[in-house]
């Protein structure tokens, strides 16, 4: 490991800070968005699978913008990039108004795909943005440390949705929602629809305030000079990098994991008689594990060759599942909660050692490729609905190996980390596949 080489240059330092922020912004955007599955579940009445189209929207927008910011930034600077994904990401937090009074779940679900449309933004030029500012050294350990303010983000969105929007969910508070008569049930909903919309509307307002920033500060000239090869030919040398087509497939599997492990914390806490509020505190300790474990990683990053931490940290990560799987009550829970440390390096970690090596133009398109990875993050949230809901709407109607079916549900985290395991164990020192 390179302990000598600077990790930010210091004329870097202040372009860097700025390109921090917003891994701490789409962070808030993350966390705010985990209770709304369990919000728009009680308010509107939804089975689980139902609500979690919240997540579906959320994620599935990284999907489907990813390639074309990165075809954009192709062409333009990463600070165009930025600026055109905080303009996306407020148009889709300022929706949540009036999705709040047409009271309709598939308007809030469109405010989400806009918004998570400028987080795809964000994140493809945020990403090898980071990479790009210093040696290549210490590349990886450079987009930790950027990384490490992502979960100040998630931290103080929970608190946001904890303190301003779950405490104040009148829905919440009646035993029996679905007993209630139309007039009464109508003014509920109207009443926490408006709880919901207060938090985007807040950060929209806040982002036009970062866009403003950006669009006065100078940042560092990043695109590559002279003629683009064809976008053909970047797609070609992409497919046959093993390190890259595999750290894509990684990738999806840590999305698909990190989400199902915070948003369905949720129903986990429900089936052991917890409120949402309560579990709002479970979820907030998971965060701070998460800050913990990345700011502990990236130090080990140092000292540890990133293939051989990233499967170390995988395969606690698969323990504490199993854990979580077949052991109920709150010591369960407890398990479910530390899983977040272990998932804390992941994403940076799979993202540096995936472009490890490759030119700008590469990486640029490759970070796209990573970025729709998040679509894990959608698609495997939404499958452990349906496990859930296997037995009924609720979270604990049947058994299965000795253990309700939300605790049942756990497999496919447990599957993700397998992966992860094999992945670090296939990478080594130098960042390239063992065979």
């Amino acid at each position: 490991m390179q302990q000598n080489i600077s990790v930010v240059p210091k004329k870097m330092i202040i372009p860097f800070v700025l390109v921090t922020s917003l891994f701490a912004l789409w962070g808030f955007a993350n966390a705010v968005t985990d209770p709304m599955v369990q919000a728009f579940k009680k308010v509107l009445e939804l089975s689980n699978s139902q609500a979690a189209w919240v997540q579906m929207a959320f994620y599935g927008g990284y999907f489907c913008m990813a390639l074309p910011a990165a075809m954009f930034m192709r062409k333009y600077s990463y600070k165009v990039g930025i600026l055109i994904g905080l303009g996306l990401y407020a148009t889709g937090a300022l929706l949540f108004y009036p999705a709040a009074i047409t009271e309709q779940f598939w308007f809030f679900c469109v405010g989400l795909y806009v918004l998570t449309f400028g987080l795809a933004f964000l994140e493809t030029a945020a990403n090898p943005y980071a990479l790009a500012m210093g040696p290549k050294e210490t590349a990886t350990q450079r987009l930790n440390l950027a990384q490490a303010f992502n979960p100040i983000g998630l931290i103080a969105g929970l608190f946001v949705a904890q303190q301003f929007v779950l405490k104040n969910l009148k829905s919440d508070d009646i035993d029996d929602f679905s007993s209630l008569d139309e007039v009464s049930k109508i003014l509920v909903k109207t009443s926490d629809l408006l709880v919901i919309r207060n938090p985007y509307v807040i950060l929209g307002l806040v982002l036009i305030g970062v866009f403003t920033l950006f669009v006065v500060s100078k940042m560092p000239q990043s695109k590559e000079e002279g003629a683009l090869p064809k976008i053909g030919y970047t797609f070609k040398i992409l497919s046959k990098n093993k390190k890259y087509v595999l750290g894509v497939l990684a990738q999806i599997f840590h999305m698909g994991c990190l989400i199902m492990c915070w948003t369905y914390i949720y129903q986990y806490s429900e089936a052991i008689g917890i409120d949402s509020v309560t579990a709002g505190y479970y979820q907030m300790a998971a965060f701070v594990l998460f800050t913990v474990g990345r700011a502990i990683g990236t130090y080990l990053l140092r000292f540890v060759n990133a293939g051989k931490l990233l499967m170390m940290f995988a395969v606690f990560g698969g323990v504490f599942t199993l854990f979580t799987i077949f052991i109920e009550g709150r010591v369960g829970l407890y398990c479910l909660v530390a899983i977040s440390f272990f998932m804390s390096l992941m994403f940076p970690t799979i993202y540096g050692i995936a472009l490890g090596g490759l030119t700008e133009e590469q990486s640029k398109i490759g970070s796209a490729g990573l970025i729709m990875a998040i679509v894990g993050g959608a698609l495997m949230p939404k499958l452990q609905g349906i496990i859930i809901d296997a037995g009924g709407n609720g979270v604990a109607d049947v058994k299965v190996l000795g253990v309700s079916e939300v605790n049942i549900s756990f497999i496919l985290p447990l599957f993700c980390f397998v992966y992860i395991a094999w992945y670090g164990l296939r990478v080594n020192k130098n960042n390239e596949i063992v065979d």
